[in-house]
């Protein structure tokens, strides 16, 4: 018999409850597409911010030139 843990997760704007299955949840990870859309209007604002500058390292920058040949 295989066990599935089902995680509860909540919408992280207005912190509703949140359908378990996938196929319930259309605007995931939002409940609705009010709360995405205030989600939406928070990165246009500027209310997110990135937290450090972007590093070398953080970046996937693929093979270099000389690799290719």
């Amino acid at each position: 018999m295989l066990a599935v843990m089902v995680r509860p997760s909540v919408c992280p704007i207005c912190r509703k409850q949140l359908p378990v299955l996938d196929a319930d949840a259309f605007f995931r990870p939002f409940c609705s597409q009010r709360c995405k859309s205030i989600d939406l209007g928070s990165w246009l604002e500027g209310s997110y911010r990135i937290s450090r500058p972007v590093e070398e390292e953080d970046l996937d920058s693929g093979p270099s030139p000389e690799e290719d040949t």
